[in-house]
């Protein structure tokens, strides 16, 4: 029996998280190619070039958040 692997491509918005400068960076409503089975995530690259200059730009966020961190330790 011969099996071959199928995945399932979607468009849709993902949240692309980011730790850059010791600084937690979110961006929502990412555009993105997702695979069903693995949940793979493709950007196109204007859609990277345009994570990077979010990233880079240093601008201030539509909004913040608090977020708990946790030490994974044994």
């Amino acid at each position: 029996m011969n099996d071959i692997w199928k995945e399932t491509i979607a468009e849709q918005k993902v949240t692309y998280t980011l730790e850059y400068n010791g600084k937690l960076i979110i961006v929502e409503n990412v555009p993105a190619r997702v695979c069903l089975e693995t949940g793979e995530r493709f950007f196109s690259p204007e859609t990277a070039e345009r994570l990077q200059e979010i990233v880079w730009e240093n601008r201030s966020p539509s909004r913040a958040m608090e977020a708990s961190l946790f030490e994974f330790a044994a």
